[in-house]
């Protein structure tokens, strides 16, 4: 049986794409799962369309069938009595997982191909509709993690009750199925999709603790912070390698090594960890080689309305500024827009005051807060899925303004590394609590400046540093396991991330060795909660759970066939910095992601097996290239003849 833990979303690429297509139309149906809360997240309701989905569901039912479905039909035992066609309709599972429910005569009301009927099954990773009516079997696999929301309406026709289940996605899809009820059971498949779809709600485990995939490689490993820091040059005489927060207690949100400037003793940290947001005061995260210009990160300074002050944190920030010697300005990003900053003082927090600080430059990026990038991509989901307005394409997706605010973030991290590497200024990067826009803007200029961190394995290190041991924080972000689809510290700020990501590999396309699956598979694992990467807010949350002993690195799944996720392009320019152009004139919607689901928008060219292709010829040529050269010499007159032709060459050129 196939257990490769991603066919769950790269199964077979065009029906996958059909299949896992749904309306716009339904997003306003409200089931037990709704929240009363009045706050608008991603799949919020935008029109009364009730009424319609009944009649739809009604028509579609009344089609079928109006056998009653056995309970057999529901029973795991019934694949296993030498039923063949059950045995067609069984759903691969990956090490771990098992199925909790099976339904048949399922209809899935597919945009795109239309009504197709089959079985669903449900386990407690993934939902799982086959239909073998179809030549190739029609297929839908999504993983459970992937859920945002469900809704449920009840709908009678001819006389039959039936069951009209909505799930919105948080991936952009909207699926949507019908199903007679059975008696007493007729809540049975939404109230166990429900469960495992929402584990944390229901006092479960995510399916994560459950996975027991093995791999040749220990994901965990990939991030050594000691071996991290090493390779950047540190500890030195200007910056050390602290366990003052070994036990979190510094910080709860920060990891447990820290990078610190020397000279700092432990009571000045704890005033200035009082001074910070969230005790996050400010650490290095990388220096220049030769410069030794320094990206520091840290949460807002809590000066309030009265503009408090702090001598040791402004003595903190002199230090930074010293440790550089060949700069005499330490330049401070804040990511936020300045009247929010201002704004922020009236809530006890703010922003440095120049005149406080000696030496220190103050920079606004104004970058929009979450719940605007939240309203974004909202409104983006509205114009890709499932179908678009050919006429009013560009205005509508321009209307979204998430072109505009990916090029705020790629604008203001691009400030940042010219700061670092043509002025040779030390920067502090903030934003309110320093977890969200901060850490875009830091892996972001250290993509720039670092061509380490544009490998596939220094990538890896880039998000296990940046955005999971520094505190990003994924649950609340995403909502693992979690029905309250309408909590507003929901955000894709990471999906905004990868994006940006996305379009410097479209400006640089031989400069990163991973490629574009490598991307989306990340983005698919964000939600999935197969492996442990990216679950909870900080790394003392993760080590409390047992995630580093008890689940799988996503890490370990990508090393174990790194083919797939490299790019036969690349070219290690090992000193060579990177500036995109942040200009909405070279920013394109990544249609590869945001509209896969739509068969219609499928690439002429399956352009990821061409890149295998293209990747096997170019190790192939390699390793005949090291043979020749071998060749040569080992043999004396091979080798004299390859001088002589050298200098030839040399001469002529």
């Amino acid at each position: 049986m196939d257990t490769n833990p991603l066919n769950t979303e790269h199964n077979d690429r065009e029906a996958a794409a059909a299949a896992a297509a749904a309306t716009n139309s339904g997003r306003n149906l409200r089931g037990s799962c709704s929240t009363g809360s009045s706050t608008e997240t991603l799949d919020s309701p935008t029109g009364a369309h009730v009424e319609w989905c009944k009649q739809l569901f009604a028509a579609t039912m009344s089609s079928q069938n109006p056998g009653a479905v056995t309970s057999e039909a529901r029973d795991y035992k019934a694949l296993r009595d030498g039923n063949k066609q059950a045995m067609l309709e069984e759903a691969p599972r990956v090490p771990g997982e098992t199925i909790k429910a099976i339904e048949k005569n399922v209809m899935y009301i597919c945009p795109f191909s239309g009504a197709v009927s089959g079985t669903l099954t449900i386990t407690d990773y993934k939902l799982y509709f086959k239909s073998l009516t179809r030549n190739p079997p029609f297929v839908l696999d999504v993983n459970l993690g992937a859920i945002s929301r469900l809704e449920t309406i009840g709908v009678q026709s001819h006389g039959e009750n039936t069951e009209a289940l909505e799930i919105v996605c948080k991936d952009l899809r909207n699926l949507r199925f019908a199903y007679k009820k059975q008696g007493q059971s007729k809540l049975e498949i939404f109230e166990i999709l429900s469960k495992y779809a929402f584990p944390h709600s229901h006092d479960l485990p995510l399916f994560a603790f459950r996975y027991l995939e093995k791999f040749p490689e220990d994901g965990w490993k990939v991030y050594d912070p000691v071996a991290e820091y090493k390779r950047q040059g540190l500890p030195n005489e200007s910056w050390f390698i602290s366990k003052i927060n070994s036990n979190y207690e510094l910080c709860e949100t920060y990891p447990a090594l820290l990078v610190l400037p020397s000279s700092i003793n432990e009571d000045e940290l704890r005033r200035v960890a009082v001074f910070r947001a969230k005790r996050r005061v400010p650490v290095l995260s990388w220096i220049h080689p030769e410069s030794q210009a320094a990206i520091v990160r840290c949460g807002q300074p809590q000066v309030g309305p009265l503009d408090r002050r702090c001598k040791e944190d402004e003595r903190y920030l002199q230090t930074i500024l010293d440790a550089n010697a060949q700069s005499h300005k330490l330049c401070i990003f804040d990511a936020r827009q300045s009247s929010v900053a201002i704004t922020n003082k009236a809530k006890d927090g703010g922003y440095e005051n120049e005149s406080f600080y000696p030496n220190v430059e103050l920079n606004f990026l104004e970058i929009p807060n979450m719940h605007v990038i939240r309203e974004s991509l909202r409104k983006l989901k509205e114009v890709v899925y499932p179908s678009f307005d050919e006429q009013r394409w560009f205005s509508s997706v321009d209307a979204t303004h998430w072109l505009e605010y990916l090029r705020l973030l790629l604008a203001g991290a691009v400030r940042i590394a010219d700061r670092i590497e043509s002025g040779k200024s030390s920067v502090v990067v903030h934003c309110s609590d320093g977890w969200d826009r901060t850490a875009q803007l830091t892996s972001l200029a250290m993509l720039m400046l670092d061509s380490y961190y544009r490998s596939l394995r220094g990538f890896q290190v880039l998000l296990e540093k940046e955005w999971l041991s520094l505190g990003h924080r994924f649950t609340s972000r995403v909502g693992h396991g979690d029905e309250n689809h309408a909590n507003s510290e929901r955000s894709p700020l990471f999906l905004q991330f990868i994006d940006c990501v996305w379009q410097m590999t479209r400006q640089f396309p031989s400069a990163f060795e991973f490629n574009e699956l490598f991307l989306i598979t990340i983005l698919d694992h964000l939600y999935s909660c197969l492996f442990g990467t990216f679950l909870y807010n900080s790394e003392q949350e993760r080590t409390s759970k047992g995630v580093f002993t008890k689940t799988v690195s996503l890490w370990s799944y990508i090393n174990s066939q790194a083919e797939d996720f490299t790019n036969p392009l690349y070219l290690n320019y090992e000193h060579h910095v990177l500036y995109p152009m942040a200009s909405l004139r070279h920013l394109e919607l990544w249609l590869s992601y945001y509209v896969r689901w739509n068969p219609r928008m499928m690439p002429q060219v399956p352009i990821h097996q061409h890149l295998k292709e293209l990747l096997v010829m170019k190790t192939e040529l390699q390793r005949r290239v090291k043979e020749l050269q071998r060749e040569a010499s080992s043999s004396p007159s091979l080798s004299s003849s390859s001088e002589l032709g050298g200098t030839a060459m040399q001469t002529t050129v």
